[in-house]
């Protein structure tokens, strides 16, 4: 063996119970489990530990950040072996040089402007490549797959014109949507609060999400609203999913705003009753209550018709900027899911420009400070809207199709601590300290109902011939050590990081380890 890891509590992602058992690795893959007498060339002694597969982040926002830095620690220290990027319908592949453009300025508040990456793909499997190629060809800090991103498929087609697509245009967005699925990408995403892909009708989703069943990908859309209409948004989601015969994956599901305050039993309700009748349902959640996006889209969707310049000009100008007011404060913007915005919820998590950094921490006082923040740092503020209901949280968080996402934007000063703190939370907050969950359920909530999702056939569980993507904890003292104040704070009780077999976390450090890959959908196009 390459490595004997000795006395492990087991838990092995499935949601059965624990045992205790050592575990031998051989070539990046799990070789033995029970007791193994012999030696490895080394070995861990795991007495105390939570040995579990490494955690799969459903929805992570690190599309640059892989690439920007080797170490990750945001995502490696919490014991996340996989992420799924390319979500809420906005990512950099594919694209043409205009697009790109465009993209960059419209997610800079979630990625940076990228004026440090050197955009040398075009297609989604060259994006892939790139990431295998990292850091002088040795790879990223965790591995990742890809979601093809609906929004920057239809900039790329349309441009962002708040228009129906033309049957050609709709063909050719099926081509994109094809090709990258073809690459390697694992289904598809959509943000209908983000522009351009909330101009998209049902009809145009549904026929791109053909596309991806015929691929046996999966949907995973930000849908319409998480406010006033959110118990229709789900619903409009499961039915057009089920017109496409599509798999799908309801990313990060919540119930925001005092409208939906004690309602996540009837979004459970709706679920339950559609997987009765045999669709094909997962979702993801974050253990917090507010939720984190960048202040830009909080606007109605036609001040963002043309793209980050055309909205730029409406800022500036005053007759435009009343409207926008009017729409944000009495009508409830699309935007900001129907329901007035209250400036008292907004806290700005980060600028782009160090002169906004005063911003940073303070919750916003009116829409004249708003404009003059998103003129001044063009659209790049995020924000954290503390809209949350903690009732909701567990409740979604207890349902069987549920699984582990952070939406963890990395950028700014002062960002979410789900980024940081997402799965350690779960396994320290929900499970030792509410027992809300079983850690065996907990487990099986993070690693292998994901893996599941995804497809993988080698891993999300602790089995022989697995790969060996483990994590070990303390289950007595794990916890995530960010907090509101200190966001990037680093989790408490994760000692160990392992994927394909190599440390990339010994004894509570990051090593020097880039054993990160892309992960790839392997199934044929099944036409």
């Amino acid at each position: 063996m390459d490595l004997v890891i000795r006395g492990a509590r087991v838990v092995d992602g499935t949601g059965g119970p624990s045992y205790r058992a050592d575990v031998g690795v051989h070539e990046g893959r799990i070789a033995e489990i029970g007791r193994l007498p012999g030696s490895g060339r080394r070995t861990l002694d795991a007495h105390g530990l939570v040995l579990a597969p490494g955690f799969v982040d459903m929805h992570a926002h690190s599309d640059l950040a892989l690439l920007r830095d080797p170490d990750h620690s945001a995502k490696a220290a919490q014991g996340v072996t996989l992420e799924v990027l390319g979500q809420d319908g906005l990512s950099y592949a594919p694209v043409d040089d205009r697009t790109l453009g465009e993209v960059r300025a419209a997610i800079a508040g979630w990625n940076g402007p990228g004026d440090d990456i050197g955009f040398d793909w075009r297609t989604v499997g060259e994006y892939l490549d790139r990431l295998d190629r990292a850091h002088g060809g040795r790879g990223v800090a965790v591995n990742a797959a890809y979601l093809v991103p609906q929004g920057t498929v239809r900039a790329y087609v349309l441009g962002w014109a708040d228009r129906p697509a033309t049957a050609a245009e709709l063909d050719r967005m099926r081509r994109l949507v094809a090709d990258g699925l073809a690459q390697g990408a694992v289904g598809l995403s959509s943000g209908l609060t983000y522009t351009p892909g909330m101009y998209a009708t049902g009809s145009e989703l549904t026929e791109l999400c053909r596309v991806v069943a015929r691929y046996g990908g999966y949907y995973c859309p930000h849908h319409r609203s998480y406010g006033r209409d959110a118990l229709a948004a789900y619903a409009e989601m499961v039915a057009l999913a089920r017109e496409a015969d599509c798999a799908l994956h309801l990313a990060h599901a919540t119930m925001n705003f005092g409208e939906n305050r004690g309602r996540a039993p009837e979004l459970l309700a709706l679920l339950d009753a559609a997987l009765a009748e045999g669709a094909d349902i997962t979702l993801d959640s974050y253990p917090y209550t507010p939720g984190c996006t960048t202040l830009v889209a909080l606007l109605p969707s036609w001040a963002n018709e043309g793209g980050p310049e055309a909205v730029l000009a409406r800022l500036r100008d005053d007759a435009q900027a009343e409207r926008i007011r009017h729409a944000l404060e009495v009508e409830g913007s699309d935007g900001c899911h129907g329901v007035p915005v209250d400036w008292s919820t907004i806290e700005i998590s980060g600028t782009a420009d160090p002169a906004h950094g005063s911003y940073v921490g303070r919750r916003l006082d009116g829409w004249e400070t708003a404009r003059r923040l998103l003129l001044g740092d063009r659209l790049a503020p995020t924000i954290l809207q503390h809209v949350g209901d903690e009732e909701n949280v567990r409740a979604i968080m207890r349902h069987r199709v549920h699984t582990g996402g952070s939406d963890g934007i990395l950028q700014g000063a002062k960002p979410h601590p789900r980024a940081y703190g997402t799965f350690p939370h779960y396994l320290g907050h929900y499970v030792r300290e509410l027992g809300l969950l079983s850690l065996e359920e907990c487990v099986a909530h993070l690693a292998g109902r994901p893996a599941a999702r995804l497809r993988l056939p080698d891993r999300g569980l602790v089995r022989v011939g697995y790969r060996a993507d483990l994590v070990l904890f303390d289950p007595d003292t794990v916890a995530a050590g960010s907090t509101y104040e200190r966001p990037r704070a680093a989790p408490i009780g994760v000692p160990h990081v392992l994927i394909d077999g190599r440390f990339v976390m010994r004894d509570g450090r990051r090593t020097d380890v880039l054993a990160g890959r892309s992960v790839r959908r392997t199934a044929r196009d099944l036409r």
